[in-house]
Order: structure tokens, then sequence, then C-alpha cells
């Protein structure tokens, strides 16, 4: 059995225990999720030990493992405006749609409550500040952390990234010994972290269930209704995406809608069926290649990196994720904590490891800067299948359609099939 499906299983057993209890009037039954809840806690607990040193040292290796700068040229300064472009686009689709569709998911006021004040016994301070509206001259000002240990140590992601970005930046100017040097600790810290995140994950299937069953015991057969709108609702939300992406490729790469269909397709099937986008490199190559007859530079630099880092579908589910659980606890996000949130993604998004649920793991920072319980991310984790699926056939339609772009664009000698 995969750990997906064990995932699965522990989601539907978690809900038919919580539900089952909700609808009881034993009272023994009625004190069981209090026993089984911190259980839960402890492998949320686990999954934010890891956040920090995985994300840093992801922007970190990320930054300083592109070519080098003069290498990189045209297409590599290209690439990496147009990759944020995209993002932005797809995080800014996500906060302004995500609350219209989040708006037909009815929660009962009172469960709402309950589970916003047992988060808040269980998270310690996460949802005190909820209602907390700062200026955008203070936001602002917060973004340049004066102190990044004590960033790291209040849980400040936004400016704990941004500190990242500008440190890997300043690496990469270094001279080669100093910064391999510099750069194997960072790769060990990486593939530490990833091995942490794998260990915590082996215990997702028990996580998941301790958390669902006190979520479904407060919301009772409303939880397994909710847990569905969410599923229906992110992925109608990617396919929306995609669609403005076969725009993309149409009305800026200039490629007929029909060809840029068949050539992706091939991808969006390996996508869907594996989960993964980086086993969708070939058939990305052979239909950039048969099909658009994309430049060589384009298909031999571009779509290499674009399917390690240029995480879209991401971009387009963790702000709905987000929304979801905010309507879920009852919590109303303001203004500056949707910037927020859109800001975060689009930088989170390159440090999304390739595991299973990476997407959910990433999302904790965010969660916390929405002033959200992270035991949220037990709950994604653990309906993310589907819409897993969704999110990395995202991935590649928008790696495709980013690359038409850029091929518009390169001088027509590149353009010559070899």
């Amino acid at each position: 059995m995969t750990l997906t499906t064990k995932v699965l299983v522990g989601l539907v057993a978690g809900l038919a225990t919580g539900i089952a209890i909700s609808t009881s009037n034993n009272s023994v039954l009625q004190l069981i999720p209090g026993y089984i809840e911190p259980v839960g806690t402890v492998w949320v607990n686990a999954l934010r030990m890891i956040v920090i040193p995985l994300v840093v040292s992801a922007i970190l290796v990320g930054i300083t493992s592109l070519p080098d700068r003069r290498s990189v040229g045209r297409i590599g300064v290209r690439s990496l405006l147009l990759a944020l472009t995209i993002l932005a686009s797809a995080a800014t689709f996500s906060v302004v749609v995500g609350p219209i569709v989040m708006s037909g998911l009815n929660v009962d006021p009172a469960a709402a409550e309950a589970m916003r004040a047992s988060a808040s016994k269980a998270s310690g301070d996460a949802l005190q500040n909820a209602q907390k509206i700062i200026g955008f001259s203070q936001w602002l000002v917060e973004l340049v952390p004066a102190n990044p240990i004590k960033a790291a140590a209040d849980g400040a992601m936004l400016p704990l990234i941004i500190f990242s970005l500008l440190l890997g930046l300043a690496i990469a100017q270094l001279d080669a010994i100093g910064r391999e040097h510099l750069m194997r600790v960072m790769r060990a810290v990486l593939e530490a972290s990833l091995t942490l995140v794998h260990w915590v994950l082996l215990a997702a299937p028990i996580g998941v269930f301790a958390l669902t069953v006190p979520l479904a015991t407060r919301l009772g057969i409303a939880a397994a209704g909710a847990v569905i709108y969410y599923v229906v609702a992110v992925s109608g939300m990617m396919i929306a995406f995609m669609g403005l992406m076969y725009l993309l490729a149409w009305f800026v790469g200039r490629q007929p809608l029909r060809a840029f269909a068949r050539a992706v397709a091939p991808a969006q099937a390996v996508a869907v069926s594996s989960r993964s986008s980086l086993v969708t490199l070939p058939a990305l190559l052979e239909g950039s290649d048969t099909i658009l007859h994309l430049p060589l530079p384009i298909r031999s630099f571009f779509f290499p990196i674009a399917v390690a880092i240029f995480k879209t579908g991401s971009a387009v589910m963790i702000p709905i994720g987000v929304l979801f659980m905010a309507r879920l606890y009852g919590v109303d996000l303001s203004a500056a904590q949707l910037v927020t949130i859109a800001l975060m993604t689009v930088v989170t998004t390159f440090s999304v490891p390739g595991v299973p649920g990476g997407t959910i793991i990433v999302m904790v920072p965010i969660l916390l800067a929405a002033d959200l319980p992270v035991a949220a991310v037990g709950i994604l984790l653990g309906v993310d299948t589907i819409p897993d699926m969704f999110r990395t056939a995202t991935h590649v339609t928008a790696d495709m359609a980013a690359a038409t772009v850029l091929a518009r664009y390169e001088p027509p000698e590149s353009l010559v099939a070899v």
C-alpha cells in the first residue's frame, strides 16, 4: 500500500470515527477526541520543526546552483522574470477568485467557534491576532528583518525568505572555492531536511487520523461535505488557470491552440498519473520539439529548470488551501494578510520539495502568517491526492506555455532546428 493510499485511509477512518462520535450520545466516546488530538499536534510540530531548515537551504541551494550569470544570459533572465510573472498571476488569481469560491462553503458558526477555541489552545498564540490589521508602511518595514535569527524563532517566514534570497545572491558572487565550501554544507542540510521530511511523512496516516477525528467530531456530517467542497473547488481552480495558460500560449506565444493542446497532452497525462513534474520532462521535450518546434536553447535550458522549481500549480493551490482553512475555522482574513499570503506563496513555491505532499508541507509558514492553526496541514494533506493530480498538470501546462513565450522572443538564428 502506497503512502498516498495510507493517508487517504487515515482521512476516511478519521472522518468516520469523528462523525460516529458526534452523532452518539455516549459520554465516554465524547472523550476520545481529547486523547487523540495531542498525537496530531505532535505530528504537526514535527513538520514545523523541519520547515525553516528545509525552506532556507532549498532557497540557497536553488539560487547558487543556477549557471553562472554570464552563461545564463538572455534566456536565464527572461525565464526568471516570466516565471515570477506567471507565479504572481497564479497567486493573485487565487486570492481574488478564491474568496468568492469559498463563500459557498457554509460552516456552522458554533462548530467554527469550537474549532477556533480548540486550535488556539493547541497552537498557543497562533490565532490570538487573527483579526489584527497592520498598516502598509509597517508591513513594508517588517519585510526586512533586523535580526533574521529572531525572525526564524518568531516564525516570521516572509522576512526570513527575503533574507535567504539576498544571502543566496550574495553567496553566488563569491569565488568558486569559497562558494563551493559553503554550499557543500547547505546541500547537506537540505538532504538531511528531506530525510527528516520522509521520516515524518511515514507517520502521516496516524497524524492525519488524529487530526481528522476532532474535526469531524466538531463538524459532524458537515465535515465530509466540507472536504468534498474543497477538493472540487481547488481542482476547478486548477483547471481554470490551465485554461489561462492555453490562452497565454495562443495569444502571447503565438501557437495554435490545437497544436499546443497536442504538444502538452502527453506531459499532462504523465503528470496526472505520476503526480511528479520531474518525470514529465521527456514528454515536454518531445512535444516541444516535434509539434511546436521550439528552439534548442529553450528545450535544453528552460525545461530542466522549470520542471524542478517552477511550481505554478502550487501558487494556485496554496492560497486556496489557506482560504479553505480560514473558512473552516471561521477566521476573516484582512487585505494585508491576503497580500502577504500571495507574496509568500510566490517565493515559497521555489522551495517545494519533491516529495509527496511537498506543497502542503511548505504551507506551514503561510498558515502562521494568516494566523491559522498549523494543524490544517494534516487535514489538507489527507485530501491532497486528487488536487495533487491537477496541481502537477498545472505545473507542466505552465511550463509549456512559458516556453512558447520565451521562444517567440528568441533571435532567428536560434530557431533553426538542431
